[in-house]
């Protein structure tokens, strides 16, 4: 199978399913339960749990988490109607965490719960019964598997998720090796609270597209498309923050357009393709410095973003 282009067929008809649905000011406000307070949506939007991650000893280790944690935020790695509705792993699991305010109609019950063996989104193990369960903290909740290194289980589990539990498409191997290294580094040690910002978002960005670049310098062009597709992803959750700040938004357009023609070359010509992402990762830091001064009118700003979350605008 060729799994770019599968991948990329994929991308296509979500992206015409999502020009023809309103979209509310920012896409997570889709699964954030509606009757939470705005003050505390706003404290969602622009916060986040600390991510329990340990960084592995050994630096291929570090890659393949890396890897992970690009692919655990991306909205194509699962299939049918949670691929359509832009959810990803980390919707349910914020920063590896859980995620008490996600709801989701027709899968959730209480707010922070979701069916796993829902039909909505699963044609292999839909159970045909309304079955909700509290979404599991990666990191705190004792495993339902082991993590042990080398124990083949956490990788067949997380497999079973991506293609049965959600109908999405066969993970290419370093897609799959990176999750299970991602969900192995995740552990109690936390730090609280951290801020939802530029900064944070930007690095998400940098941080695919870097993990897309070793892709194919070693000639995996599958796992290179998805995380350029990773990447487009991150840079949607900045953009989508720049509501109404047009040269932004123009910026953010063109590094778009840029990850796009790379996901194109990276089939026909790996070379350059390799030195495309290395340029275009510069091209990104510089307009990074624009962005930044724009940030403080952005929906990044807490004040801002809670103008912005008319009735209308959430749902």
């Amino acid at each position: 199978m060729d799994r770019r282009r599968t991948f990329a067929a994929l991308a296509l008809a979500l992206a015409a399913g999502a020009a023809a649905a309103p979209a509310p000011v920012l896409r997570e406000l889709r699964w954030i339960t509606p009757t939470l307070p705005r003050a505390e949506v706003v404290g969602v939007l622009t916060t986040a749990p600390g991510e329990c991650l340990t960084p592995p000893a050994d630096a291929a280790t570090r890659a393949q988490v890396a890897v992970g944690r690009a692919m655990f935020s991306a909205p194509l790695l699962l299939g049918g109607q949670a691929a359509r509705a832009g959810l990803s792993c980390a919707a349910c699991h914020r920063g590896g965490r859980g995620n008490p305010h996600f709801v989701f109609p027709g899968v959730s019950g209480a707010p922070g719960t979701a069916d796993v063996t829902s039909s909505l989104f699963s044609s292999r193990r839909g159970d045909g019964v309304a079955n909700p369960r509290p979404i599991p903290d990666l990191a705190g909740d004792p495993p339902r598997v082991s993590r042990a290194p080398g124990d083949p289980a956490l990788r067949q589990f997380i497999r079973g998720l991506i293609v049965e539990e959600f109908d999405g498409l066969e993970p290419p191997p370093r897609i799959l090796d990176g999750l299970v290294a991602y969900v192995r580094a995740l552990g109690p040690a936390c730090n609280g609270s951290v801020a939802r910002d530029l900064a944070s978002d930007a690095e998400s960005v940098d941080a695919a597209a870097a993990a897309a670049g070793s892709a194919v310098a070693e000639g995996d062009i599958a796992s290179a498309h998805l995380l350029l597709a990773a990447a487009r992803s991150a840079l949607g959750r900045i953009d989508e923050r720049f509501a109404g700040n047009a040269d932004s938004r123009r910026r953010l357009a063109r590094r778009d357009a840029g990850l796009r023609q790379l996901q194109a070359l990276a089939a026909s010509d790996a070379r350059a393709a390799q030195a495309g992402v290395a340029r275009w990762r510069g091209d990104f830091q510089g307009d990074l410095k624009s962005l930044r001064a724009g940030e403080p009118a952005s929906l990044y700003a807490p004040a801002v973003l809670g103008r912005h979350l008319t009735p209308t605008a959430v749902r």
